[in-house]
């Protein structure tokens, strides 16, 4: 019989914490029985959430017991040192332990990196992890690194960020020669700061399919796989998409439901408008990875309900399939030498 691969679930952190996390691991092994989950968190309660599903423990769900919990708006540095029994810090330990094969949480993200990367470290090469996390575009969706771990960035920083985006891509997506872009306020080469302009001139000698600049509308334009930035901008750039996709959402639906003709085209265009919200459905696109790190981190939104963190713990088993963390440490030994 085949191996299962494991991962290890945070049940505890996050907004919605066990009724989220519960519920997305059932489905989750319904979908792929090539894998195995550890449930981290308070063992009564885990077991009692279980119940309410009909479900106990087996060889594929597994509890591991956990006394405390990383509150979403606690300091980094007082979970990693006052909260060593956490769900997050034994979830990421078990990784560590090779006991699972990566780990998830939708915990506190300030918290989550200083965890993995205390816990884990960082691979040979990497100064800084990164957040990486799919953005929907025209056709698929663009890789957008860094997405908040790194506020101020060197252009070897952004460098080692191309590299550790472009294999990711690869990775998840099988894209042979990703397109690489680096985030700027022009495609002009005398645009842009001091780092961006010396990251420019990296990544024209890297060996990438690196295509140069690009702005902030190109990330939606699915015209290139990956984009590099700063985590200031990067983050920025983020929220700023979820807030224009809440408001074109909320403006859809109050526009339908405004008189009872409204009402009628809303049924007439019911496909059009059923396939618009699947396709940029923000559920579909959870799950950034820590990237940099000698193992597999994947942090869900904090919101996230059943169906959304049941798509992070998917990202999840694609990294352990695709063995993302050995194939950038490859490719940083490659550009080290090169």
């Amino acid at each position: 019989m085949t191996e299962l691969h494991r991962i290890a679930i945070d049940t505890m952190s996050g907004d919605n914490g066990l009724s989220a996390a519960i519920p997305a691991a059932l489905s989750f092994l319904k979908e792929y029985n090539d894998t195995a989950l550890i449930l981290v968190g308070d063992e009564s309660k885990i077991l009692d959430e279980l119940k309410k599903h009909n479900q106990q423990p087996n060889d594929r769900l597994k509890v591991q017991h956990a006394s405390e919990v990383v509150l979403m708006n606690e300091s980094p540095a007082l979970a990693l040192r006052g909260k060593k029994d956490s769900s997050m810090r034994v979830a990421i330990n078990l990784v560590k332990a090779e006991e699972a094969d990566a780990a998830v949480s939708a915990g506190n993200t300030g918290a989550l990196m200083a965890t993995g990367r205390f816990v884990l470290r960082t691979l040979k090469g990497i100064d800084r992890p990164a957040i990486c996390a799919p953005i929907p575009a025209a056709t698929g969706h663009t890789y957008v690194l860094d997405l908040g771990a790194n506020i101020d960035s060197t252009s070897e920083h952004l460098y080692q960020f191309a590299i550790m985006g472009s294999e990711l891509a690869t990775a998840i997506d099988g894209v042979e020669k990703p397109r690489v872009g680096l985030l700027n306020i022009g495609s002009e080469d005398m645009k842009g700061n001091e780092q961006v302009k010396a990251a420019h001139k990296q990544l024209q000698d890297g060996g990438f399919n690196y295509i140069g600049f690009v702005e902030g509308n190109d990330i939606f334009h699915g015209e290139v796989d990956v984009i590099v930035c700063d985590g200031f901008v990067g983050n920025v750039a983020l929220k700023t998409s979820e807030g224009l996709a809440k408001m074109l959402s909320e403006e859809i639906k109050a526009g339908y439901t405004k008189s009872i003709f409204t009402k009628i085209a809303a049924l007439v265009s019911y496909p059009v408008l059923k396939a618009f919200r699947q396709r940029f459905d923000h559920r579909r696109y959870n799950g950034a990875s820590f990237l940099g790190l000698k193992g597999i981190v994947i942090k869900s939104h904090g919101g996230a309900d059943d169906v959304a963190f049941a798509n992070a713990i998917g990202i999840a088993r694609k990294a352990v399939i695709e063995k993302v963390p050995d194939k950038i440490e490859e490719q940083l030994q490659k550009h080290l030498v090169d």
